[in-house]
């Protein structure tokens, strides 16, 4: 690899990584992105289950046709006995990619702009000289290392966040950490086509949830995290035990398979350093309640686009030029992450009987009604309190309050 001359190096080719990209090169930065893999997207750790409202905020969307594998306007939520609480969308509010695909999607995007994408580069360190990130050092097929100068790096590296823990700045901790196991299968019964399945309770997914997501192809997406214990030894136990899945999926084949850690305890709030900012996974700027990264991940990234390119205007790439970074980050996502991770630590606290009397009371109140209209899934604090002012969904609300409380009094 020759010797390279970046204003900006990116670390990390998912989307986070190439959104922040585009957006430099677009505006003339000279950027490089370094991702360790041979193919970007490759491996898949994402269902890439999306909202469709936020795609398009961030002109993501529609999206290419061999990119979109369904769009989604129900979703099936199931206790461990069984108990059923279906919610019926008057649209399309969310909708699967085919991760690989779409990382590449935006991979490309940010190449026709000008960002140049090294493959099968590991990034093994930063180089830091007089308390400044001033580049990496990159290894290619086990070349020797090589350095790479920069103004600025941009970590998006993923959930091992191995560059932020050299800075020095403060990490995700361990109990944030769910572990989860997706699959794709193939001959799935008795789901309907434009409906997600989710299946809950500390038996089948403790910490956590399963889901089945199908696909238009007659294939879906299977998976499960959960805070402790073996994810596959869960999915072989949803399989055969849970009374709905087993029978959606006696007869499916596992047909891929693999395993990621998700950090659920809500984005970081110092991630940023002397010629150094961190977005996505390793930045945890994922949903506390879904698990879901991509959204946040990418919208962080355009703000870090934004305060990079100011700081280089200016000629200041110090820690006190960056910090708005994540002043706009907390402006932008504090709120709603916090009443998720609430709401994530509420529900988690929940036993397997009380989440099958609450979907049962939701189911009795009418709660699937108030929630017909719902666009809103990634913002879910701002979601709630606007469903305050409907009763089905106040009572549902006081009375998982009141279990809550009378079990753990």
């Amino acid at each position: 690899m020759n010797r390279l001359q970046s204003a900006v190096v990116i670390v990390g080719g998912g989307p986070a990584g190439s959104s922040a990209a585009y957006e430099l090169a677009k505006r003339g930065i000279a950027v490089s992105v370094f991702e360790e893999h041979s193919q970007v997207g490759v491996p898949s750790h994402c269902a890439g289950h999306l909202s469709i409202k936020s795609l398009k905020k961030l002109g993501l969307y529609p999206l290419p046709k061999n990119v979109l594998e369904n769009e989604f306007s129900g979703a099936n939520f199931y206790s461990p006995n069984g108990t059923k609480f279906a919610v019926c969308l008057s649209k399309p509010v969310t909708c699967t990619v085919n991760r690989e695909l779409f990382d590449k999607y935006l991979a490309d995007k940010a190449q026709t702009m000008g960002a140049k994408y090294f493959l099968g580069s590991r990034v093994s360190s930063l180089i830091i000289e007089d308390a400044y990130v001033k580049g990496i050092c990159v290894t290619k097929r086990k070349q020797l290392e090589e350095r790479v100068p920069a103004r600025i790096v941009i970590d998006s590296e993923g959930i091992s966040a191995r560059l932020l823990r050299q800075t020095g700045l403060p990490l995700f901790s361990r109990n944030s950490l769910v572990y989860a196991v997706e699959a794709e299968v193939d001959n799935v019964h008795n789901v309907e086509e434009h409906a997600v399945e989710v299946y809950v309770g500390n038996y089948y997914a403790p910490g956590f949830y399963a889901w089945l997501i199908p696909r238009l192809d007659g294939t879906a997406k299977l998976g499960l995290a959960v805070k402790k214990g073996n994810p596959k030894d869960f999915l072989q136990r949803l399989f055969s035990k849970h009374p709905v899945a087993s029978k959606q999926l006696s007869s499916a084949k596992i047909l891929r398979i693999n395993f990621h850690a998700i950090p659920l305890g809500g984005p970081l709030k110092n991630i940023y350093e002397n010629g150094f900012l961190a977005v996505g996974d390793c930045a945890s700027q994922v949903k506390p309640t879904t698990g879901g990264g991509v959204i946040f991940g990418v919208s962080c990234a355009r703000i870090a686009a934004e305060v990079v390119i100011q700081a280089l205007n200016m000629g200041d790439v110090s820690a006190s030029s960056l910090q708005s970074y994540m002043k706009r980050v907390q402006n932008a996502f504090a709120f709603d992450s916090q009443i998720m991770l609430r709401l994530r630590n509420f529900f988690n606290k929940l036993s397997d009987d009380q989440l099958d009397k609450a979907l049962r009371f939701a189911a009795k109140t009418g709660l699937a009604s108030a929630l017909r209209n719902i666009e809103e899934i990634d913002f879910q604090g701002r979601t709630l309190f606007s469903l305050l002012n409907k009763p089905s969904a106040y009572a549902t609300l006081v009375y998982l309050t009141c279990l809550y409380m009378s079990a753990n009094a």
